[in-house]
């Protein structure tokens, strides 16, 4: 129910949207309450106030009402989300009322046996938020905030990317199912993942969303500039600046204090300041941190819809007393805006619906030409039940720059090739592999210590020696405890990680086999359009070699007065059929009459 207070005449035309990793780990990281008072009166001062904020690594709740009572006056609404042992450290500030929410916990996120990462005891998930700017359904906005899973190697040694991978996914469905039900949709948070990564494909892929800043930068980078895929693009190694405007990037950044050696923060904390010329080269950072924006899926289209205006890397200042940056990361800030109805007419409606094959995830998608993967994205359009178009390949051409022109609305459902779901594959594969190998030994290792238990307490009563006797219960209690632990971790944990792969592998087969079918299609069609065409050519070419037939004067006319008599007995035909039908007709009229 749309609050009181709240009228379409009310309605913003324009949202700020704001995301940020606070980097508020308790005890571990460092000046973390002078870093979160800070970033709480930063985002109170900013020159444009957010309006939606999505805060992630903001771990306690102390931090999470500091923050609170700075922004108070422009947010008056905020949900600090509680997940898991330690919290998931989720949090969405508003200045709009918040009437929906809840927590959806990622079914695949890290293993307990890593309780020096985290990840796991966190429940990460993704905090999920309904807010109502005005009347209508078209003033609503659904807000998802999620923190991923961490990369805590190179992708190509990285053990936690399947789950990296399936969160994606996950996230991907909740905002296609938000989409779905005709509401604006904003993802925001730490993605902990490039725009070259098959995860991130698979959320422009499988979530109707674009990427707020590939839309307005498409030819931003993909990854850090010493990344394999980044190089095969041959640009030249950017700058601070650089990165700041035009990559996006949020981490690693030469800029940020969090990042300098050991020695350069040592420096830092004994009072000798380090300014970094933006010009510096800045080869390592890369944008992990994402605002990812969508109007909804409504058939027709709404007259009225939201349009990316603007987007910005934020937070880049340090603080003011201590000099060391807010946080590890910064911030990514963007601003939506929608034109009254009666501003837009028909026509542009009309024509919006016409071209949405290219208005679609186009800037987006445009990289996937420097991945491994297939260019092509398959594409089916249902705009309602009853009618249905075959599967098209996307259109994707370029965009124009004026960022006004690009409508964030995506009405389709695309799928990647089916050879980058045999990736996904792969490596669900891999994790199963390794999630059985580990339950096996862990659950050897329980039965060997209940065994190695009982037999230190039979010798403990063949024992005459107290010492001995000690000794023996001290390794059967210890030996007894490893066991246990180990035991429900390989039944019962191990358990768990093997169900969510194999349901994360069907839904990805599925969509493989999707893929596959709209790939088969779309090459039938393609080879039934060459037939044709070379039938075409072939009827054309043989016309052009006949030579036209060389009547003499007489000749030519008795052909034309032939075909003439030939008209005027198939006239004379039809119009004797017509009286007859019409004499019959009159037959029956009258003695039915009669």
């Amino acid at each position: 129910m749309t609050p009181a207070y709240i009228t379409e005449a009310s309605a913003p035309s324009t949202v700020n949207i704001f995301t940020y990793n606070c980097w508020g780990l308790k005890y571990l990281a460092k000046c973390r309450i002078q870093r979160l008072q800070e970033i709480g009166r930063s985002i109170a001062c900013a020159v444009t106030a957010p309006e939606i904020v999505g805060l992630q690594e903001c771990w306690t709740q102390k931090d999470y009402h500091a923050i609170r009572r700075q922004t108070r006056h422009i947010l008056p609404y905020g949900k600090f989300y509680h997940s898991g042992i330690f919290g998931g450290g989720l949090a969405i500030l508003s200045k709009w009322p918040i009437i929906e929410s809840n927590m959806v916990r990622y079914p695949l996120n890290g293993r307990p046996t890593a309780f020096f990462r985290g990840d796991w005891y966190v429940g990460k998930g993704v905090a999920c938020a309904t807010i109502q700017i005005g009347e209508g359904i078209e003033s609503i906005l659904e807000v998802l905030c999620t923190h991923l899973h961490a990369p805590y190697a190179p992708e190509s040694t990285d053990s936690y990317m399947c789950h990296r991978t399936a969160q994606a996914w996950e996230i991907a469905r909740l905002m296609r199912q938000a989409a779905e039900r005709g509401h604006a949709v904003i993802g925001l948070g730490d993605f902990n993942l490039t725009p070259s990564s098959l995860a991130y494909q698979l959320i422009i892929a499988h979530a109707p969303v674009q990427d707020v800043w590939r839309v307005l930068h498409p030819d931003s980078s993909i990854a850090a500039a010493t990344h394999p895929l980044e190089k095969a693009r041959r640009r030249e190694t950017p700058n601070a600046r650089y990165n700041l405007r035009e990559n996006g990037t949020t981490c690693d950044s030469v800029l940020n204090t969090w990042r300098w050696s050991k020695q350069q923060q040592k420096q830092l904390s004994n009072g000798k300041s380090n300014v970094v010329d933006q010009t510096h080269p800045d080869p390592r950072a890369k944008r992990l941190d994402y605002i990812f924006f969508s109007n909804g899926l409504s058939v027709p289209p709404r007259s009225a819809q939201w349009r990316i205006a603007s987007a910005k890397v934020g937070m880049t200042e340090r603080h003011p007393t201590i000099d060391c940056s807010l946080s590890d990361h910064f911030s990514v800030e963007a601003t939506i805006t929608r034109a009254p109805p009666d501003s837009t007419s028909n026509a542009d409606t009309m024509a919006n619906r016409s071209s949405v094959h290219e208005q679609i995830n186009d800037n987006a998608l445009r990289m996937l030409t420097n991945t491994s993967l297939h260019p092509t994205l398959y594409t089916s359009y249902n705009p309602s039940p009853t009618s249905s178009v075959l599967p098209l390949p996307l259109t994707r051409t370029p965009s124009p720059p004026n960022s006004n022109s690009i409508q964030a609305c995506v009405p389709l459902q695309t799928y990647l090739p089916p050879t980058a779901y045999d990736e996904i594959l792969a490596l669900i594969s891999s994790d199963k592999m390794r999630a059985c190998r580990q339950r096996r030994l862990r659950l050897l290792h329980f039965i060997v210590s209940v065994m190695v238990s009982i037999t230190c307490f039979i010798a403990i009563w063949w024992s005459n020696h107290a010492g001995i006797s000690f000794m023996l219960v001290f390794i059967s209690t210890l030996n007894f405890g490893a066991g246990i632990v180990q035991g429900l971790i390989g039944g019962l944990f191990e358990g768990h990680e093997l169900r969510a792969l194999k349901e994360f592998g069907w839904e990805i087969g599925n969509c493989k086999e999707i893929a596959e079918t709209i790939e088969g299609k779309e090459a039938r069609a393609t080879e039934g359009v060459q037939q044709q065409s070379s039938l075409e050519d072939d009827g054309q070419r043989e016309e052009s070699s006949k030579e036209p037939p060389i009547l003499e004067e007489g000749e030519m006319g008795r052909e034309s007065e032939k075909e003439l008599w030939e008209r005027v007995r198939a006239s004379e035909e039809y119009s004797g059929k017509e009286n007859m039908r019409r004499g019959q007709g009159r037959f029956v009229e009258f003695h039915g009459n009669a």
